[in-house]
């Protein structure tokens, strides 16, 4: 499901609730405890197996909880399903969360939107929204934002915070409906109202880059505070960038760092990245390779194509770690595989020089011609050129029509959609 709105947990209320146990019990009172238990839980089955919907869905929720008897999905399942088909909306929901989340039973997003729609229909919330979101996302359904918007709306206008920042959403992006910048800060002002972290970030978003709205970085700042003080990993990263920017504050690089830090260690790449280049510059802190080259690894380990590009040139030179060519090698050519220009550059020049690999003035002239390529800045691209066409110069015949060969295959293979 989206990531935008909170994962929404089991809606396990309980209709009749457990006896509660006194701070300190001796032998004998527990052992009245556990009699009464056994009792209660005797009591309720027998209302259940002739027909008492309450009990069946208590029963289901205590299988589900493992509150009193031990947890079984299976089990829960079967007291929900006995309580949904009596039209019981909140035993209607959860089955249909049993079987999103394949708890029970096989994953099924097909049934799991049959027991959504049957609750739904019956006007309960959570149901609503998880359905919307089911449209959205194009589980158990065709993707149709139109249908996503219909049930985002019915559960906004309850004033259910997800929805209303979900809703937002769609306006912003113009999915179901047209684009609408006033419609979405209406929205996510709603939320946000009620601290919804997701539509205070897109507020801050909103004003930090004048989308929609008169550019305020003040503004910015304020909302993006708000949604980081709340975990949102987004909202930490970007008011890391404003303080070290000195956008809406002074420039703080010490703050940037808090911030940086708070959403890199919630795997925020971007953040790991920026931390990594603080350590690097010793921009907050005192210059530190070691430290840098550690976050530079976190965010290269996620797929970033500059931090794989920079640990490469790191392991090049040795800074923060002891130089190695090979591991040079290894973390260039992930970036270069992204077409990173300054990746496919530097495996052109170990390969001209023999560094981690055998020498191949081939491989080196088709990285070469690659960095040319894939360059967007003109006076770098001109030395890269340069250098290529050099090399070139050094080369047979055959040996540059294999490189120019290579290289155009390469392009082939890697041609982006």
């Amino acid at each position: 499901m989206s990531t935008i709105v909170k994962m929404i947990g089991l809606a396990l209320v309980l209709h009749t609730a457990l006896p509660r146990t006194a701070p300190m019990a001796t032998a004998e009172n527990q052992q009245q405890e556990h009699s009464t238990t056994d009792s209660f839980l005797k009591d309720l089955l027998s209302k259940a197996e002739k027909g008492d919907v309450d009990a069946q869905l208590s029963v289901g929720i205590m299988y589900c909880k493992g509150q009193g008897i031990p947890q079984d999905y299976a089990e829960a399942i079967k007291w929900f399903r006995m309580a949904a088909e009596q039209e019981d909306a909140l035993a209607q929901f959860n089955l249909g969360l049993l079987y999103d989340e394949g708890q029970g039973v096989p994953q099924d997003y097909v049934e799991a939107v049959k027991w959504y729609r049957k609750a739904g229909e019956q006007g309960y919330a959570i149901a609503q929204l998880r359905l919307g979101l089911m449209y959205d996302e194009g589980q158990g359904v065709s993707q149709d934002y139109v249908e996503a918007m219909k049930w985002y709306r019915k559960v906004a206008e309850q004033g259910h915070a997800n929805a209303q920042s979900r809703l937002g959403l769609m306006y912003d992006e113009g999915q179901g409906v047209s684009q609408d910048c006033a419609e979405a800060i209406k929205w996510y002002r709603k939320a946000a109202g009620q601290e919804n972290a997701f539509a205070e970030f897109k507020l801050g978003f909103m004003y930090d880059n004048g989308r929609c709205i008169t550019q305020d970085y003040s503004e910015a700042i304020k909302w993006y505070r708000k949604a980081a003080e709340q975990g949102y990993a987004e909202a930490q990263l970007n008011l890391g960038l404003m303080y070290c920017k000195g956008q809406g504050v002074s420039q703080d690089y010490v703050e940037a760092i808090t911030w940086y830090r708070k959403a890199a260690d919630q795997g925020d790449v971007l953040a790991q990245f920026n931390l990594g280049l603080m350590y690097y510059e010793g921009e907050g802190v005192p210059q530190d390779y070691v430290e840098a080259i550690t976050w530079y690894r976190k965010a290269a380990e996620q797929g970033d194509a500059l931090a794989q590009s920079i640990l490469g040139s790191m392991y090049y030179k040795g800074q923060g770690v002891s130089q190695d060519f090979v591991e040079a090698i290894k973390w260039s050519h992930k970036a270069a595989d992204q077409g990173h220009a300054g990746a496919q550059f530097q495996l052109g020049c170990m390969y001209n020089n023999g560094e981690g690999v055998p020498q191949s003035p081939v491989i080196s002239h088709m990285w070469l011609n690659l960095a040319a390529a894939n360059c967007s800045d003109a006076e770098e691209q001109k030395t890269l050129s340069e250098v290529r066409d050099e090399l070139g110069r050094r080369m047979t015949t055959e040996q540059l029509a294999e490189a120019q060969r290579l290289a155009s295959q390469w392009m082939k293979n890697h041609k982006k959609d």
